[in-house]
């Protein structure tokens, strides 16, 4: 089972929990060492137990994923700038300056991880900087030590976050490979009934129809297509085609001429997507269906589709090994109504711009070139 969105960045979370509270032990010590230098020591043990509550506060909210937005993250860096803020009068001028740490000391760092976890290197060296510049400016002066401990702080929120990202990242992949590993699973399954039952009756039609003329021959044709695109599905290959979320949008001519694909019809593709503008793809498709429809009325029916993608122009070949077109056909058929090659095929490649270019011998079959450029016509 795949673990739940954030899983993995729970850790980090409760980590940041006890280092706040490991933190306050070590602010704690350095208290009780350092009260008697102190100009108000009754008040650092008000604000250690403020310390201590919002310690609490925060472990329990970041314990909650939906809390762990810019409310609660702002207030958490709010607090540490209280804190700061109250040093200088809680501990006492003279004091700072001679080197008696601040309140907050390392418990500042809560913030920093916080925002490095909940929003990468960024956010965290935003909180970093934030923290380190009131650090300084509550100090009254600025020495090596201090200077250190704000590169440190920057350094961990920059690291913390980089890792929170990569936990995120690596997340997100495991998620998606065991949802393929389960669909891939189930789709084994399903290929072993299908294969010991439905492939093998569609099969069998085809195979018995293939020589029948009339409805007989069309059944076993469409049983072939249907188990063409069966073996195609539970093999993990999208036979339909590809929709454009714009009617301006393109489309990967591959994905529109697989469709076509079946025991008769062999479709050859480049393995990169052969993108056109919506509207050319789709008529290119619907030029090609003519062609293939020719082929099945007046050859086997078998046939070969090439596409081809020559940078400036896209190039879907038909071919046959049927009796071949006879010279003076095509204008016959024309004269007569017959218009599939005329504007089915070469009108709609035409109106785009491009040609078509058709080479044929009487007994050598035929093959047909649709040819359209890259720019809609």
């Amino acid at each position: 089972m795949p673990s739940p969105p954030g899983g993995l960045e729970v850790p980090l979370w409760r980590s940041i929990a006890v280092f706040r509270f490991a933190a306050l032990g070590y602010v704690c010590l350095l208290v009780l060492r350092d009260a008697d230098r102190y100009a108000h020591p009754l008040a650092a043990g008000a604000v250690l137990l403020a310390m201590l509550a919002w310690s609490g506060a925060t472990a329990a909210g970041y314990a909650r994923p939906a809390n762990r937005r810019w409310p609660l993250l702002l207030a958490d860096l709010g607090v540490v700038l209280v804190v700061l803020a109250v040093s200088p009068w809680v501990v006492g001028r003279p004091a700072l300056a001679a080197g008696v740490p601040t309140l907050a000391v390392v418990w500042l760092a809560g913030p920093v991880l916080a925002w490095a976890v909940s929003g990468g290197r960024r956010r965290g060296a935003v909180a970093a900087l934030a923290l380190g510049a009131a650090d300084l400016a509550s100090r009254g002066r600025i020495g090596p030590s201090s200077l250190t401990g704000m590169i440190l702080l920057l350094l961990a929120g920059v690291i913390v976050g980089h890792v929170a990202r990569l936990a995120v990242t690596a997340e997100e992949r495991l998620h998606r490979a065991v949802q393929l590993e389960a669909a891939t699973r189930e789709r084994e399954r399903l290929a072993r009934g299908i294969h010991d039952s439905v492939l093998q009756v569609l099969a069998l039609v085809q195979r018995r129809g293939a020589h029948l003329d009339g409805e007989a021959g069309e059944l076993a044709r469409l049983a072939g297509e249907q188990e063409a695109a069966l073996r195609a599905l539970i093999a993990g290959v999208d036979p339909a085609p590809a929709t454009a979320d714009e009617p301006t949008g393109t489309l990967d001519v591959r994905a529109l001429l697989g469709r076509y694909a079946s025991t008769t019809v062999s479709v050859s593709a480049p393995a990169t997507p052969v993108p056109l503008p919506a509207p050319v793809a789709r008529e290119l498709a619907a030029a090609t269906a003519a062609a293939l429809d020719n082929v099945r009325r007046h050859a086997d029916g078998r046939a070969w589709v090439l596409v081809e993608d020559e940078g400036e122009t896209v190039t879907v070949s038909v071919r046959d090994a049927g009796p071949g077109i006879g010279e003076g056909r095509l204008v016959e058929a024309a004269r007569q109504g017959r218009l599939g090659m005329s504007q089915s095929i070469r009108g709609r490649i035409v109106d785009l711009g491009g040609e078509v270019r058709i080479v044929s011998a009487p007994g050598e079959g035929t093959e047909v070139e649709l040819v359209v450029p890259r720019e809609d016509g």
